[in-house]
């Protein structure tokens, strides 16, 4: 069995003294794990996903969580779902009721709401649609706000007894007696709107009913909407997140999700990375410019004739270790204060061993071979075989912004035949959603909103809450029944097909982030490859050409060999060309 290339990291909290890590929060508390909960309460969307993949979907390893913990986001999520699933079926049930109680005089709202409801479809959920969206959407408004407000006045006048209709009729005779005989101008409304034009004695009742739904409706609205700002200023608050024994989403669940919980919390920070043949990284973000590269083994010519060192995979990553592992060494300052006031996030950097492992032949999900005694085995074979399934790689990553930019460079060498074969594999966790970092925000403006500004707010939400709840419930039956007849519990175990982290993940990052990105990659790629170069020259082997190629190839260029000389593709390279076979085959500089 061959030894651990990775030392132990130090348990408790970290000395901060050079090379060693420093203090960070655990996934469970990360400012990237709150930002994914409270996204659950703002994006149904969102939420529903995540539900999807770790819950309803119980045969899928849980993909590498990357700075954040998915367990407790789930937890999260299914306390969301319940709180909108009790409102939405609120919300339903007094939608219906209203029918019958109203004689059917509450549909006169249906064909305006339906129309704000197309409007919003039209223009689409784009912050800036182009102009082919926006008029008809604008116009659509404005009709489907007049047919309303037309309706609103009908519904009035009935609730007032009818004094105001018995006007308007009277003057509708008289139109009707200067321009002929025919039906009224409001008893065409009337028909229009699904009323006889001639209300009786029981018409106010059932008005002021139709006038009560959607004020009672708002109310639930606003009451839900409340909820969830509680839930994002109190138990996800960043004083309170921290604790997670108090957090009630842990608690409120029942056997299912505790049996998942224990199941994601073991798969999610595990050393052996169960995957999908299709997305071998899922949970690691976008790749970022990934490279490798290999070069012929060739003996150092040296005076006393003395044969190379045997050089195997272990060897060589050996040599990396140290030093990526010093880049957590500030540089030297004028006094240890000083030196150990440095917060630089490459002071948190981690590093350890992973084994990747395809899930085609396990019978079940519990039978992943988790925890000491059954990583070690598949590491100490998986170092040397350079085998296709089954692969080990160093994961080198850097949690930047409080988990919100997260870094992971994955390391792979092998040896064979006289070659030697480098692969980098960066990858890079965006920031979280915009919407879900501004949580905080949202809830903070809403509850410290005035009555009237709330009322607006949920008044403005009436039109949509029927179509609202009734997707809630929908997708809710739908969940419910996945789990029911899907038959995921029986099923052959599958590897992750999202990670939660990448559900809630932007697209883009900003000028800030995006350099410290650059920056993480090129001082640990940097390392790498002094590694590799330093682990060749103590064995006696060459070194230029390795020294050479990697110049070009870490820098985003593309090597290609072949027998009168080389050819970088890239920009602003130098490239110059020899004929003569000798070690000195390229050089360039960047530019």
């Amino acid at each position: 069995m061959t030894q651990p290339l990775v030392p132990r990291q130090p348990d408790g909290p970290p000395d901060r003294q050079p090379g060693t890590a420093a203090a960070r929060s655990s996934p469970h508390s990360s400012e990237a794990t709150r930002m994914l909960c409270a996204g659950t309460y703002l994006d149904d969307v969102f939420r529903d996903a995540v539900i999807d993949e770790l819950y309803v979907h119980e045969e899928r390893f849980a993909a590498p969580a990357l700075g954040h913990d998915a367990a407790r986001v789930l937890a999260h999520a299914l306390r969301a779902r319940r709180i909108e699933l009790g409102w939405a079926c609120a919300i339903l049930f007094l939608w219906i009721v209203a029918f019958p109680l109203t004689g059917g005089l509450i549909g006169s709202f249906v064909a305006p709401f339906l129309l704000l409801a197309l409007a919003r479809r039209i223009r689409g959920g784009a912050d800036h649609p182009p102009a082919y969206r926006v008029v008809p959407a604008l116009l659509l408004r404005w009709y489907a706000r007049a047919l309303g407000a037309v309706a609103g006045i009908l519904v009035l006048t009935l609730a007032f007894g009818g004094v105001v209709w018995n006007v308007l009729s009277t003057g509708d005779e008289v139109l009707d007696g200067s321009f002929g005989q025919g039906p009224g101008l409001f008893d065409l409304i009337g028909v229009f709107l699904g009323q006889s034009g001639s209300f009786g004695s029981g018409g106010a009742l059932a008005a002021w009913i139709c006038l009560a739904v959607p004020l009672l409706v708002a109310w639930a609205v606003a009451v839900q909407r409340g909820q969830f700002a509680r839930a994002l200023t109190q138990e996800l608050s960043r004083e309170r997140f921290a604790d997670l024994r108090a957090d009630p989403a842990e608690h409120a669940e029942g056997a299912r999700f505790r049996r998942l919980r224990d199941r994601i919390r073991t798969e999610q920070h595990s050393p052996v990375v169960m995957y999908d043949a299709d997305d071998p990284f899922c949970g690691a973000g976008e790749p970022y410019e990934p490279w490798s590269l290999s070069v012929e083994l060739r003996p150092r010519k040296s005076l006393d004739g003395d044969a190379p060192a045997p050089l195997d995979n272990g060897a060589v990553l050996r040599r990396v270790v140290p030093l990526v592992e010093a880049l957590r060494a500030p540089a030297p300052h004028g006094s240890p204060q000083a030196r150990a006031s440095v917060r630089d996030r490459l002071r948190e950097l981690e590093i350890d061993e992973v084994v990747f492992l395809p899930v085609d032949g396990l019978p079940d999900r519990a039978a992943a071979p988790y925890g000491p005694q059954g990583f070690e085995p598949h590491r100490a074979a998986a170092v040397e075989e350079g085998g296709e399934a089954r692969r080990h790689f160093l994961r080198i990553r850097v949690g930047g912004w409080d988990e919100e930019i997260v870094t992971t460079v994955f390391v792979r060498v092998h040896t064979q035949g006289g070659m030697l074969m480098l692969e980098v594999a960066p990858h890079v966790l965006r920031p979280v959603r915009r919407l879900y970092r501004h949580a905080d925000r949202i809830a903070h403006r809403y509850r410290h909103n005035n009555h009237f500004g709330r009322a607006v707010w949920a008044l403005g939400r009436v039109p949509r809450s029927a179509g609202r709840a009734f997707g809630t419930v929908g997708r809710a039956l739908g969940h419910v029944w996945r789990v029911t007849v899907g038959g995921h519990a029986g099923a052959l175990p599958e590897g992750p097909l999202v990670s939660v982290r990448e559900l809630g993940s932007d697209d883009t990052a900003s000028l800030f982030q995006e350099m410290d990105v650059s920056r993480y990659l090129k001082s640990i790629q940097d390392r790498v490859a002094n590694g590799v170069v330093l682990a060749l020259r103590e064995a006696g082997y060459e070194t230029a050409e390795f020294e050479q190629k990697i110049v070009h190839v870490a820098e985003g260029a593309t090597f290609i060999e072949n027998s009168k000389g080389n050819v970088v593709l890239g920009s602003r390279n130098t490239v110059t060309h020899s004929t003569t076979p000798s070690n000195d085959t390229t050089g360039g500089d960047r530019g």
